[in-house]
């Protein structure tokens, strides 16, 4: 077990959990993760690895034939994934939201129909918030839903979607003016509509089509998409909670584990970097001694050794309040900002460490430094961390003069 990022408190099912997390990351992930992502080729095995541990249950309630475990042991789950592969964290990332959005913003109805399924892994959960034109400005989504009758009929483009090919039920937020009079801000006339498919790319179901798998720099294995609606009717009763206009929050509501899930990543994928970064540093020699042992080095490795620490801790208490009940909103964006940027430093610093090695795809900083990158723009940019951080501090912080 490594020194750093330790968590304390913890319960001794949870130790177990990442005990067993940990043990099948260094057998099943690590040693191909490096070959399946120069060859763009999806997990399917490790995948399958991971629905027999149960982790596609692990925040579903035990009445649903989850685990009914904490967005905290899920968050350190994350980590330990992301430390071995960062794209297979991806996969149950989104899955996660969509099934978090329904255990709290769901119909009974729609608890009963999903969950248990999600729950066992054989439906897949991604969430389509993101437009081609849109960037960090949600409220500006032009994809629209128009009820018709006991139906709604979905037009519009969307991006960015993680597993869009895989996925077999998707979140989908929208506009959907019906009952929404004109001058209603944006962001209260907005629907998530649940979206029920089958894999794979094409026409998937009449009026949905998955062009293909969008080429990447990085995060390659797990599919991200483009999603076209045409004429897609879904019934009514697949209106996230049975009622239109709270599309929105419960999307943000989503994107809160989303941020701590993107926080977890960017710690287990800065603790790999830095596991490379002191290992090599302890395997070369120059004039005459390991590399270890010039100071500027031990700079370096105690500068990342520092964020590793700094970053868990963040992660873990804006997890911790997220299961407190309380808003996490602040310790969410703060966690999300410092651990994205932190992890591009310390894969940045390992890169550097193995020189001109580091270039080589034959070593694996090489698929870190093109990874890291995904995490400043995951679940929205740093630029959007700060003005919520900006704006909760003047909340909590407001001058009484």
């Amino acid at each position: 077990m490594s020194r750093l990022a330790q968590t304390t408190g913890l319960t001794d099912v949870q130790q177990e959990i990442l005990a067993t997390v940990r043990d099948f990351v260094d057998k099943e992930i690590l040693p191909v993760a490096t070959e399946l992502e120069h060859r763009d080729e999806y997990p399917s095995q490790i995948v399958e690895g991971l629905k027999e541990l149960g982790l596609f249950g692990l925040m579903i309630p035990e009445e649903y034939g989850g685990l009914g475990e904490s967005l905290l042991t899920y968050a350190l789950c994350v980590e330990e994934i992301a430390r071995g592969w960062m794209s297979v964290s991806g996969i149950i990332n989104t899955h996660f939201i969509v099934a978090y959005m329904l255990k709290q913003h769901g119909t009974q109805e729609q608890k009963d129909t999903f969950l248990p399924r999600m729950a066992a892994g054989e439906v897949r959960g991604a969430f389509s918030m993101s437009e081609p034109a849109l960037g960090s400005d949600v409220s500006a989504i032009t994809s629209k839903g128009t009820k018709d009758g006991d139906e709604y009929v979905l037009n519009g483009q969307k991006m960015w979607l993680t597993n869009g090919g895989t996925s077999s039920l998707v979140a989908v937020l929208c506009r959907s003016d019906e009952g929404h009079p004109e001058g209603t801000a944006r962001h209260k006339s907005m629907t998530t509509f649940l979206v029920e498919k089958e894999p794979g790319f094409g026409e998937v179901r009449p009026g949905l089509t998955i062009p293909g798998k969008i080429d990447k720099m990085g995060y390659k294995g797990v599919d991200t998409t483009e999603l076209i609606m045409d004429g897609l009717r879904i019934p009514a009763n697949r209106v996230l909670g049975g009622v239109t206009g709270r599309g929105f929050y419960q999307m943000m509501d989503g994107v809160e584990v989303g941020r701590v899930n993107v926080a977890a990543r960017g710690c287990g994928v800065a603790q790999r970097a830095f596991e490379l970064g002191i290992g090599y540093a302890q395997q070369r020699h120059t004039f005459g001694k390991q590399i270890a042992q010039h100071q500027a080095i031990q700079f370096k490795l105690a500068e990342m050794a520092t964020k590793v620490e700094a970053a868990h801790a963040m992660m873990v208490n804006a997890a911790r309040k997220k299961d407190s009940g309380e808003r996490n909103d602040l310790e969410a964006g703060m966690a999300k900002y410092l651990a994205s940027e932190y992890c591009k430093e310390v894969v940045e610093d390992a890169f550097r460490i193995h020189g001109g090695y580091g270039f080589s795809k034959e070593y694996e900083i090489e698929r870190l430094y093109r990874e890291a990158p995904m995490l400043l723009i995951g679940e929205g940019t740093a630029e959007i961390q700060k003005m919520i951080i900006g704006r909760r501090l003047l909340e909590e912080y407001r001058f009484q003069g």
